[in-house]
C-alpha cells in the first residue's frame, strides 16, 4: 500500500532554531538563515565558515549536512547525498544544543530515508519524536509525518502478511496522538490509512469520516487535510469496501458507497 500523500508535502523541511537567548558565531547564524529562507547553496558557504570555529563546528557540520539533503531531495544528485551523510558523521551531539540534537536525528533519519532505508530511519525519526517538546508544532508534526511515512515505505517492502504489524504501530501512535489532540491533522489522516494497511476497511472508513468531521477543529489546515482524506476514500477506500459488500444486497455497491461519502461532505462543509 502506498500512502496518499504527495511526496513533495511529506518531505518538507523543518527548519533549524537559533539557540534562544544565546550568543552564536555570525556566520553560522547566516547559515541557519539562509537555510530558512531555501538558499542551501548560500547556507553551506557561511556554514563552511562557522565550521573553522571550534565552538561553532558541529552545528555548522549539521547545517551543511541539511543543507545537502535538501539539495539531495531537489537535485537528485548522489553527490549531495553523500556530502549530507560525511558531514552528519563529523558532528559531535555533546557539542549540539538539545534543539540541534534534535536536528541532528531528523537529518539521520532524513539521509537514511533518502537513501531507501525506511525501517532504519523511522526508528531514528522516532527517537527525536521522544524529544519533540523542543520543537514547534509545526515541525513536530512534519516529524510525525515523517515517521508514519518511512513505516508506510518499509511496510511495502514487506510480504503482505508482515505489514500488518507495521500499519498497527503507526495506528496505535495516532490513536495516543489524537487522545492528546483531536484536531492533530497528521494523525487523522494516518489513523485512516493505518487501519487500512492493516487490513480493517471498515475501520479506515470510520476513522476518515471522524478525521474530516474533526477537521472543523483546526480550520487553517483542514482544506489540506479534506483533500488528503477525499482521496484515500475515493480511491481506495470505496473500491475496496466495494468488494466486500455482497451483490445481492447492492447492486452497485461503489455507488452506493460514493452517495455515503457524499452525503458525509454535505453535511459537514
Amino acid at each position: 500500500m502506498s500512502s496518499m500523500r504527495a511526496v513533495v508535502a511529506i518531505l518538507a523541511l523543518l527548519l533549524f532554531a537559533p539557540p534562544a537567548g544565546a550568543a552564536e558565531h555570525p556566520a553560522l547564524a547566516k547559515a541557519r538563515a539562509l537555510y530558512n529562507g531555501g538558499d542551501f547553496d548560500g547556507a553551506i558557504s557561511a556554514a563552511a565558515v562557522a565550521r573553522r570555529e571550534p565552538a561553532s563546528a558541529d552545528a555548522a557540520a549539521l547545517v551543511i549536512a541539511r543543507s545537502h539533503l535538501e539539495w539531495y531531495r531537489q537535485r537528485v544528485d548522489p553527490a549531495d547525498l553523500g556530502a549530507a551523510r560525511e558531514a552528519l558523521g563529523s558532528v559531535r551531539s555533546s557539542a549540539l544544543t538539545p534543539r540541534d540534537q534534535v536536528d541532528l536525528l531528523v537529518g539521520l533519519g532524513q539521509s537514511l530515508y533518502l537513501g531507501e532505508v525506511f525501517g532504519a530511519a523511522a526508528e531514528l525519526f522516532d527517537t527525536a519524536l521522544n524529544r519533540a517538546t523542543l520543537l514547534p508544532e509545526r515541525d513536530r508534526l512534519l516529524l510525525l509525518d515523517w515517521w508514519a511515512t518511512a513505516l508506510d515505505r518499509e511496510a511495502q517492502a514487506r510480504p503482505a502478511e508482515r505489514r500488518v504489524r507495521v500499519f498497527d504501530r503507526i495506528g496505535e501512535r495516532m490513536e495516543s496522538e489524537l487522545r492528546e489532540d483531536p484536531a492533530n491533522t497528521v494523525a487523522n489522516y494516518w489513523l485512516a490509512v493505518a487501519a487500512r494497511g492493516s487490513g480493517d476497511v471498515d475501520r479506515a472508513w470510520d476513522a476518515a469520516v471522524a478525521a474530516w468531521v474533526r477537521s472543523t477543529l483546526k480550520p487553517e489546515s483542514s482544506e489540506t487535510l479534506r483533500a488528503d482524506l477525499d482521496r484515500l476514500v475515493t480511491q481506495a477506500l470505496i473500491p475496496e469496501r466495494a468488494r466486500t459488500r455482497p451483490a445481492r444486497e447492492q447492486p452497485d455497491p461503489m455507488a452506493a458507497l460514493r452517495a455515503e461519502w457524499d452525503l458525509v461532505k454535505q453535511q459537514w462543509k
